[in-house]
């Protein structure tokens, strides 16, 4: 299939350009625009520069407000409650770090709760970024509803992303991220997009069928990873985000690919640990002690070592996406 290779400046001037053009303000669509580059380096197309065109049309249509800034308030002495006013996640993420990094380090453990939110997009990159300042740290998201309970006849859950991450000295943070879904939506959104079809296993049809047709699969719904663990785990990251956070439940979300709905209104949840509070000098010495493991068991690797590995090719390289994205986000940057 045609693709292009971009520049990482040039992916980023297009993204910025086409959100902004849609009426994005360019305190969001800088940090929005960011987040879709990290995840397009690491890998994740799926939560990359392939959403320019589904957030520009929310910000068109009024699913996402384009021009929200995120609010915090207290939530007890070591929480914060982030309203993210309907608007895109990313600055109501920035926010919730902001105010994070101060309570860990006095408090030892602390949490943001964000409402009224958008699509989380990479989960790991979140708790990457909290990892680089020596935090481990958890992320939950719910997403609009995309698997069912065991024995049921409907969607009720997201694919519900969990992440997590811990600082290891010299090297990048072990991450862990991963959708409760076999794949993640947005996988199977950029297999669609570029024409490709999806393995087995991923999905069914609106009819209940397996599907290896992405777009067939869009229409359906996505099995969950594990069976019925995984879809324990959605259900969950659903109390975790909606009941506890204050989004919506998935089976009330709007869907995060068209222009139909109102907001999505999801919830997302960050928890931080300060590992001096807890292992003091010994956490690093454990986390050593860990990579020294891995090492010695070759070829095994711990978890994001190819994404490492992408990212690094990428600062290199530029990233490479499908020709027909590429002529979609140009058309998205003109007047």
């Amino acid at each position: 299939m045609d693709t292009v290779t971009l520049g990482l400046e040039t992916a980023r001037h297009l993204a910025v350009t086409a959100l902004n053009r849609a009426g994005v303000t360019l305190a969001n669509a800088n940090p929005t625009a960011d987040a879709l580059l990290a995840a397009e380096m690491d890998g994740q197309a799926g939560h990359g520069l392939s959403r320019v065109p589904s957030y520009c049309l929310h910000a068109r249509v009024g699913k996402v407000d384009g021009a929200a800034m995120p609010t915090a308030s207290p939530a007890g002495k070591a929480g914060i409650h982030i309203d993210a006013g309907h608007g895109f996640a990313y600055p109501a993420i920035d926010l919730a770090i902001n105010h994070l990094l101060p309570l860990a380090a006095e408090m030892g453990v602390a949490a943001a709760a964000i409402r009224r939110s958008h699509h989380f997009g990479q989960a790991g990159r979140h708790v990457e970024r909290l990892a680089d300042q020596g935090l481990v740290a958890l992320a939950f998201a719910n997403t609009p509803a995309a698997l069912p309970l065991p024995g049921g006849r409907r969607s009720l859950m997201g694919t519900n992303p969990i992440a997590f991450a811990a600082p290891l000295s010299g090297r990048p943070p072990l991450v862990v991220d991963m959708a409760l879904s076999v794949a993640a939506r947005g996988k199977i959104m950029a297999a669609s997009k570029a024409g490709r079809p999806i393995p087995e296993g991923w999905a069914v049809d609106a009819a209940g069928h397996p599907t290896t047709d992405a777009d067939a699969a869009l229409g359906g719904s996505l099995l969950p990873m594990g069976g019925a663990k995984g879809a324990a785990l959605a259900l969950m990251v659903e109390v975790i985000c909606a009941a506890l956070a204050g989004g919506s439940f998935g089976w009330h979300a709007s869907g995060l690919f068209d222009g139909q709905g109102g907001p999505p209104d999801l919830g997302q949840l960050l928890i931080v640990l300060n590992p001096a509070c807890f292992g003091g000098d010994h956490f690093a010495d454990r986390m050593a002690a860990l990579l020294l493991a891995v090492a010695q068991d070759a070829p095994a690797r711990l978890p994001g070592d190819r994404r490492l590995a992408m990212r690094q090719t990428a600062a290199r390289e530029g990233v490479t996406i499908p020709m027909a994205l590429h002529r979609e986000i140009l058309d998205l940057t003109r007047p």
